[in-house]
């Protein structure tokens, strides 16, 4: 009998505001992009529980046995991982192969790690064949956004929220999403460009969140809370916040000034008032550089390429220290060499046929 397969498919993401929000259970504005990771399952018809992972990009392979997939580093953490937290979660698992390609850089801040968790989690649980299919629609996809989380913060070591998850997952054409993390509650803003156009421009400068100053910020972001007496920092007050010892009040300060961005930010959206947007990314930058303190030189220097080439507004994406700059170009404007467009996309999702 044939080997069952199929094949999955998960975007990365561009965050047009709202960064190192969702963790303090704040506002978010991402949108799922073109670009992403595609994972073929094949289940084997030999008996057996024991999975080969195949990075065809890195010509690298991983293999282990699903009823105890131990911890390791690299991407084969990734893949273990969401095995694991799978299984733990009683989605049914197949043994077989699992092959992993791609168009998103690594390291670039585009999102590539929570991608490739949602491809795994969105082929295994198909592959598997229970009762929840992601061919049904049955499927929690909050819970597996969650979850997919768990494999990032438990498994790879980076202490990331939900937001890259979150716009992998529930990601639709020509929309962003505004993510409200206090209550999951996401709303599907129209993203309709008239013209105008988004570019990435990559810094040369990698970043891992588990290596980076990521978790360091995440840390400051908490003794801040625990000194204002509050749960998140959504819910500190201005006036509070200024009384913090620094650097956690520029922490705070960045993280409340941003919530408001991203309000602001719908609003123009709404109203196609794309000028409106520019000023609030260039707004963005300036915070996470001075109050967040997570942009480099390397980084700085693509901003202003970005501004000289005319960029209506220009902003470090992801984590920080290093990866990709988003700029915001009006109709008619050239953007520098070395861009490339990146255009709101639909999120995670099965492929008709399987990739070759």
């Amino acid at each position: 009998m044939p080997d069952e397969s199929c094949a999955a498919f998960a975007p990365g993401r561009v965050n047009l505001i709202g960064e190192h929000t969702d963790y303090n259970q704040g506002l978010a504005l991402p949108f799922a992009i073109d670009e992403g990771i595609t994972v073929l399952a094949r289940a084997h018809a030999r008996p057996g529980g024991r999975m080969v992972a195949v990075a065809l990009d890195l010509d690298e392979r991983d293999e282990f046995e699903l009823a105890d997939p131990s911890p390791v580093a690299g991407w084969r953490a990734f893949v273990r991982g969401a095995a694991a937290e799978l299984g733990r979660a009683g989605y049914p698992l197949v043994a077989g192969s699992l092959q992993i390609s791609g168009d998103l850089p690594r390291g670039a801040g585009l999102s590539s790690s929570a991608a490739l968790e949602v491809a795994l989690c969105v082929a295994l649980i198909e592959l598997g064949g229970g009762e929840r299919r992601w061919s049904r629609g049955n499927v929690d996809r909050m819970q597996i956004a969650r979850l997919c989380s768990r494999v990032e913060n438990d498994w790879a070591g980076a202490r990331t929220g939900l937001l890259d998850q979150i716009a992998s997952i529930f990601g639709e054409a020509r929309h962003a999403l505004c993510i409200d993390f206090r209550t999951l509650q996401i709303e599907q803003v129209p993203l309709e460009l008239a013209g105008w156009r988004l570019f990435v421009l990559d810094s040369g400068e990698r970043h891992t969140n588990a290596s980076s100053g990521y978790n360091e910020r995440r840390q400051e972001c908490a003794s801040a809370c625990e000194m204002l007496g509050v749960r998140s920092l959504a819910e500190a007050s201005p006036d509070a916040v200024r009384g913090l010892p620094e650097p956690l009040r520029a922490r705070a300060s960045h993280v409340l000034g941003e919530n408001v961005r991203v309000r602001s930010a719908v609003a123009a959206l709404r109203s196609g008032d794309w000028p409106a947007v520019g000023s609030l990314i260039n707004a963005s930058h300036a915070s996470l550089r001075d109050l967040f303190a997570i942009s480099t030189d390397a980084v700085e220097r693509t901003v202003e390429r970005m501004l000289t080439a005319g960029a209506a507004g220009a902003r470090l994406v992801g984590g920080g220290f290093g990866g990709n700059v988003l700029g915001l170009f009006a109709p008619g404007v050239a953007a520098p060499a070395g861009a490339r467009e990146v255009r709101p996309g639909a999120g995670a999702h099965l492929l008709a046929q399987s990739p070759a």
